[in-house]
């Protein structure tokens, strides 16, 4: 029998993509999402996992869920016997959270609360973390190792995965049954090989690469770049590119290695480079052969300058390491956008 790994948020940009490789390395994915960030297709199942069933000839079980309804929930922990937890749910736009503070603290906080509860209710204490490299808030030292100092976040999102981490932290020392492995993303991007899963969000994309591709397909006239003023080689902001298939993969070498009782765990998941806003731009246009129209626009509340990782520690104990390159990532994304033109509805995903 397969094992049963509880997908929270599997709907979403990054949860679908792990889904395909859980089901290719043999795990039995069973998902729940609320739809915050995904398409209902037929029968009420997200398009995105209608889509994973054809692409992969299997069926999904699927329940439609919020991780505030704590009682539907456990309903779902009754009817399974899990292995382990990957959690991705949540809310994750970093200026939306310095807008909207309390709607974050609440969803984010208490779902992930209310998880926990419920899996140490059940005797499921294997747990995957989605966190996110803005924990680190503005780094101190480049690139930023897993022991780079944290909580000194940017913005609220951020702050809500240091809460969520830290509450973890704690849960396992007091029951030394667990083993959680906490991932900080730095930033992903791209899509699917197939073309039929990909960011694509509903109104203004809230991450740079989905806004940049929608310009390139003619969907958007003009990108906003956010600040040409920080101390960076053009002085636009540089980040941590990743693809998210990389990325879904280092969710498999994070289950593989809740198997060896490890405890608590933190690791990066980045390439270990880091690309400014207008090499992105650079990198589409090539990419595209399309020029790619932008304004300078005033900061945003909460970014930082320069974020990027060291993923050594990933690749020496997870035996994990990306492998995508910049120019694969962007036309990955723009394949997916051009072949959604050709398709009557759109898959609409988070990203961290």
């Amino acid at each position: 029998m397969a094992e049963k790994v509880l997908v929270t948020g599997g709907a979403g940009y990054i949860g679908s993509h792990c889904i395909v490789e859980l089901i290719e390395a043999g795990y039995q994915p069973i998902v729940v999402d609320n739809f915050s960030n995904a398409v209902r297709g037929g029968g009420g199942v997200p398009e995105c996992l209608r889509r994973i069933e054809k692409l992969l000839n299997t069926s999904i079980e699927f329940h439609e869920l919020d991780l505030l309804d704590r009682a539907s929930l456990e309903e779902v922990f009754k009817k399974h016997s899990f292995s382990a937890v990957i959690h991705f749910a949540g809310l994750k736009a970093v200026g939306e959270s310095v807008q909207q503070p309390l709607r974050y603290y609440k969803v984010n906080l208490t779902a992930s609360m209310n998880l926990i509860e419920v899996m140490q209710a059940h005797g499921v204490h294997n747990l995957v973390f989605s966190s996110s490299a803005t924990v680190y808030g503005d780094p101190v030292l480049l690139p930023i190792t897993e022991q780079h100092p944290v909580g000194n976040c940017t913005n609220p999102y951020g702050r809500t995965k240091y809460f969520i981490e830290e509450m973890i932290k704690d849960h396992c020392k007091a029951d030394k049954r667990w083993n959680s492995i906490l991932l900080r993303y730095f930033n992903p991007i791209g899509a699917h090989s197939s073309g039929l899963i990909g960011e694509d969000p509903q109104g203004i994309p809230n991450n740079l690469l989905p806004y940049i591709a929608q310009v390139a397909v003619g969907r958007r006239k003009c990108l906003s770049v956010f600040g040409n003023d920080y101390d960076t080689l053009d002085g636009t902001g540089v980040r941590d590119y990743i693809h998210v298939v990389d990325l879904a993969k280092g969710h498999i070498a994070a289950l593989k290695k809740l198997k060896d009782n490890c405890g608590c765990k933190v690791y990066n998941l980045g390439t270990g480079v880091g690309y400014s806003v207008l090499q992105m731009v650079n990198a589409m246009k090539k990419a595209s052969g399309k020029e790619i129209s932008y304004k300078i626009a005033p900061r945003r509340d909460g970014d930082a300058a320069c974020c990027y990782a060291d993923p050594a520690l990933a690749e020496k104990e997870l035996g994990w390491k990306s492998e995508f390159e910049l120019e694969r990532m962007c036309n990955f994304s723009r394949n997916f956008l051009l072949g959604k033109k050709k398709r009557d509805k759109c898959v609409i995903h988070e990203a961290d």
